[in-house]
């Protein structure tokens, strides 16, 4: 823009704006677009450096635009920490008065691996920033928010763009769960700001030029492929271990790379206890042909997400940050109001993935071990959680284990396996499956029931304790009882050994939060309602996904949902013999893995 241009010309003079995770990428792209429009530009991000960086960037752009905005820097701040993001609000309030729009873009790329092989601490980091960073700086903001304020939260395409089609995503479980989550979030939140006159939208941009996806995503992902599929002279472990200490030399000098190499290669040796220079020059060769292999790999996963556009071109950040901008003006924004933007251009051929029936089938355990893992649940809901136990029992199911993450659970029901377990504890819940598996030899089945929460309260209203204890109950808990399931199902040593996992049998259910019951239901009790089962969703596509396609595992996660769009109670006898039925392996040659059963028109 011209640096004639006088302030009250550029689009939004007198607007202020915080955009997350600002200092690199599409969020300091989207800052650029802000400051050569005249807004109070407000960065924050956990690093430094980047972040003054930016602000010199971003300084010298309102210099040339003729803006009289300011650039505000907030360092070490992650948008998951509920005192930064609050303590930083208060004085963004102190400072410009009022906050006229938030740009939710922070995050990360999580791990990227399959979610055996992945940490339960990497798992919640990588939702505490991608959902609970978004919740709690939207949240933490409203207070400092008026009338024609705007909440922008960057998406994914890569997960459900509705509840009806599953793109899974692998490799990135937690980042499907957050990213699912998110856009129903984003959908609530407009529901419930609508009176406030404040507007909520996502955009999801799909693939974009930037080095997450280039140096992090793409890499990492072909390391994990190799790291399944194997490579000469490594192991799987070495694999894994050599790729995360190599995948940071990609880019650099060749002096660099080398000298990097055979410090990986040194190390492994050593660890083998086999220090001779030819066992070195042996893996330094090997580790510089898989980084090699890696660099392939990863290249053909762009080129082939890049035939599924129709121009073959990713977009920009540059073409991101105005979507956000033209998003964030009064015109579009109205218009758009609680939607999920697809700004991307990809066509993601999808299998269905959900249904409304189990279906009909003569259902018989034969002598099956299940366990049974039950958050804490409301008290109307354990007869609901007794039927479907006696009708696993009657369906000839062997052993019967319950273990229940609420001390007093026990005593709600007549079962003399119950046990107490803190379900959100890695640990315990390993010891748990795998005694139960050295107890009775196997562990056929596996069934979660997450219970519900009260629908009656706006998510907006929820303090910070709250919130986190929905992640935990809805997302934490089903994604590490679905992890320790699997990896006792398989056989001993598949972590280490991935090829273990083909043929491994076994079904793990989960029984998510009932949809509302009411005659009359609000399009906002629906928009809450659906947060959680949006996480669970995507979740579930992609767990299936990994263990079919990646794992050639017989291993299936299956979703079931109570409860129907009229309103009606959930039928708890239709939802005790879809368990089962699915438990029986019924549905194992089926592709949907999702059901609303309570939607279907005939009993199943």
């Amino acid at each position: 823009m011209s640096s004639k241009a006088t302030s009250g010309s550029l689009r939004f003079s007198g607007k202020t704006v915080v955009v997350t995770g600002s200092g690199t990428g599409i969020g300091q792209a989207i800052a650029k677009k802000f400051a050569e429009n005249g807004a109070n530009v407000v960065i924050l991000g956990r690093r430094k450096e980047p972040l003054v960086q930016t602000a010199d960037i971003l300084s010298e752009i309102m210099r040339k635009s003729g803006s009289t905005g300011r650039v505000r820097v907030f360092p070490g701040v992650d948008v998951a920490d509920e005192h930064g993001i609050s303590t930083m609000f208060e004085e963004i309030k102190k400072e410009f008065g009022s906050v006229d729009i938030i740009v939710n873009n922070a995050g990360v790329s999580g791990p990227v691996k399959t979610f055996t092989n992945a940490t339960v601490n990497d798992f919640r980091d990588c939702v505490a920033i991608h959902l609970t960073g978004t919740f709690w700086t939207s949240i933490s903001g409203l207070d400092a928010m008026q009338t024609g304020g705007r909440i922008i939260t960057i998406s994914t395409f890569f997960s459900e763009e509705n509840r009806y089609e599953q793109r899974p995503y692998r490799f990135r479980t937690p980042y499907t769960a957050a990213q699912g989550a998110k856009n129903r979030l984003t959908e609530a939140l407009a529901w419930e700001l609508a009176q406030r006159g404040i507007v909520s939208v996502a955009t999801n941009p799909g693939p974009v030029h930037s080095d997450r996806i280039y140096k992090t995503v793409y890499p990492k992902a072909a390391a994990e492929f190799l790291r399944i599929g194997g490579y000469p002279g490594l192991n799987s472990v070495e694999i894994e271990k050599a790729a995360s200490l190599a995948l940071p030399l990609l880019g650099e000098s060749e002096e660099t790379t080398s000298k990097g190499i055979r410090e990986i290669a040194t190390g492994i040796a050593k660890s083998h206890g086999q220090e001779s220079q030819a066992e070195i020059d042996r893996l330094d060769k090997t580790i510089e042909g898989m980084l090699s292999k890696i660099q392939d790999i990863a290249e053909k996963i762009q080129n082939n997400t890049s035939k599924m556009i129709v121009d073959g071109q990713f977009l920009t950040q540059e073409n991101v940050a105005e979507m956000v901008l033209n998003l964030s003006e009064d015109k579009i924004g109205n218009l758009v109001n609680g939607k999920v933007i697809p700004n991307d251009r990809v066509f993601y051929p999808v299998r269905p993935a959900v249904a409304t029936s189990v279906g009909n089938t003569h259902i018989d355990l034969g002598n099956k071990v299940i366990i049974v893992t039950i958050s804490n649940v409301s008290e109307r809901y354990y007869q609901r959680i007794n039927q479907t136990l006696t009708s696993i029992k009657e369906a000839g199911a062997k052993h019967i284990l319950v273990v229940s993450g609420k001390q007093s659970s026990g005593q709600a029901f007549g079962w003399p396996t119950v046990q107490s377990a803190d379900l959100l504890d890695e640990k315990s819940m390993r010891e748990i499956m795998l005694s139960a598996k050295a107890k009775f030899g196997s562990i056929d089945g596996v069934v979660h029931f997450t219970g519900e929460y009260d629908y009656n309260v706006p998510l907006s209203s929820l303090d910070r304790r709250r919130w986190d204890m929905l992640v935990e109950n809805f997302i934490y808990i089903p994604a590490l009882i679905t992890k320790e399931a699997v990896n006792a199902m398989a056989p001993e040593g598949a972590i280490e050994d991935p090829a273990k996992y083909k043929g491994s049998q076994g079904i793990v259910v989960i029984v998510g939060p009932d949809a509302p019951v009411g005659k009359k239901i609000s399009g906002m009790i629906r928009a809450r309602a659906d947060v959680f089962r949006g996480a669970l969703r995507p979740y579930t596509a992609t767990v299936n996904q990994e263990l079919g396609d990646v794992l050639g595992s017989n291993i299936r996660l299956f979703l079931v949902l109570s409860g129907n769009i009229e309103g009606a109670e959930p039928d708890a006898r239709k939802l005790s013999s879809s368990v089962v039925s699915l438990l029986s392996g019924s549905a194992s040659d089926r592709n949907e893995t999702i059901f609303y059963i309570d939607e279907s028109r005939s009993i199943s």
